[in-house]
Formats: C-alpha cells, structure tokens, sequence
C-alpha cells in the first residue's frame, strides 16, 4: 500500500479513530465501503481542503496523487453535524474549505484542525453545538432487533433516528461493519470458512456476495493478498480490533 500510517485513539467520546498518512506515489485503490464519516484535510501541490466525507454503501476505485498529506477524524456512529446530517452525505462529500487555513460552518469561520489538536477541534465544535449524539443510534445497534433497548421508542422512530444521524439504516451498518470484520479475519490469514462460521454468514457463497458487494473482493482474493491489498482499510475502525480481539480471546492466531 502506497501509504504511510499514523493512527491514534481520540479523548472524545464522539470519536473512533484519528489517522494521519502520505502518499509515496501515485496509483489507484478500492475504496471499500464504511458506515461512518469522516472529515478528512488533504494538503497536495501546494492546496488544502477540508472535506466532510459520508458513509459509502459500495467500493469505489480512487486514484491516488502522489507527494499527499492526508489527515482524518472518523466519528462514532450517532455522531453528526447538526448542520450538515448523515443523511446529506451517503455516498458523497462536500468540501467546505474557505482558504488554506479555514473553512466556514454554520455561518462561522472555523480553523482548520491539525492531527495534534484535532480533540480541541471537536470540543469546540461540541460546545458551539454544531456537533452533537444522538444515544437511540447507538443504542440500536447494540441490540439485534434495533429498537428493544430504546424504551418506547417504535422501530419506525428508531430508524428514523438512524437515517438522520448516518443516512444509513441500523441494519445496513451492521452489513457494512461485518463485512469489514470479515476483511480483516481474512488479512490475518483466518480461513474462509473459518471467518464464515464466526461472524454468522450462512456459507461461502453468502459471504462471498456480501464482499464483493462493500469491499470489492472476494474472500479468496482479500486472503491472497492480505495486508498488501490496496484498499481504504489502513485505519482500524471499531469492528477491525472487535474481529482480531475476539479472535485472539479465542486462542486463535
């Protein structure tokens, strides 16, 4: 891969991972899909933008510039601008770059965050209440039935929820996040029947069609070229540690 990787966990709740990377040459890549969004300052050829990036359903092939400095702040999941929702964004981005500097929000001009500040960033923008949470998202998905934890809420209001925060439905996070747990069995050489028996698949053939359909490979094609495949994969996102944890608990290797 192209890229050269620093990753670091975030002080605020709101936040799953916070990356930074470069490109050392230029090329193309899958970009997989992924349930969370991001905002994400690219620094090339002497320009910077500061772009809002949804969550994307279906892999994509980007190109990749070379001499990039790139740098991410990956949000949880109920986690939104209240501006700008998750339902704007799915499959899309929307640069708010103002100048090399700044990018204008909520009728504001706000600084461009670095990999070093980024909590500051967020803390402000929690406190100008431009970033907010909402739990019912959240809590969805830590039950199966998607509305059972959420009280009196119906699964119509539950999902409603969902939609505003993500764009997506609970269920569709669950397909996209499984998908890139199965990825990540399969780049540690876990066996493919192996990753389809301990994430739920019914058979081969389903997990097959789920990969080919959000990350763009197949099992057979991720297991052969492991941590080498050229995907947007290089931040390890919540379901990423969750798969190789468990894997690890399980005496596995």
């Amino acid at each position: 891969m192209p890229f050269v990787l620093q990753e670091r966990r975030s002080d605020s709740a709101l936040v799953e991972t916070i990356w930074t990377t470069h490109s050392e040459r230029a090329g193309t890549f899958t970009s997989v899909a992924v349930s969370r969004w991001e905002m994400v300052v690219t620094k090339l050829k002497g320009k910077t933008l500061f772009t809002v990036r949804g969550p994307e359903t279906r892999p994509t092939t980007a190109p990749i510039p070379p001499d990039g400095e790139f740098f991410g702040i990956v949000f949880k999941h109920g986690a939104f601008l209240r501006r700008l929702p998750g339902s704007e964004l799915v499959d899309d981005a929307l640069d708010l770059s103002r100048t090399a500097r700044s990018f204008e929000l909520g009728g504001a001009t706000w600084q461009l965050p670095t990999f070093e500040n980024a909590d500051t960033f967020v803390a402000r923008l929690v406190k100008k209440g431009e970033l907010v949470f909402d739990p019912v998202v959240a809590d969805a998905l830590r039950h199966a039935d998607g509305a059972r934890g959420n009280g009196k809420l119906s699964a119509r209001s539950v999902r409603r929820h969902c939609l505003r925060a993500t764009g997506l439905t609970a269920n569709a996070i669950r397909r996209i996040d499984r998908a890139r747990q199965a990825t990540a069995l399969l780049q540690q050489r876990v066996p493919i029947l192996d990753t389809v028996h301990e994430l739920g698949y019914f058979d081969q053939a389903h997990l097959t069609r789920t990969l080919k359909r959000f990350i763009g490979h197949s099992p057979a094609e991720i297991l052969r070229l492991g941590a080498d495949a050229e995907m947007s994969l290089w931040y390890k996102t919540a379901e990423f540690r969750d798969a190789i944890d468990q894997r690890h608990r399980g005496g596995k290797r």
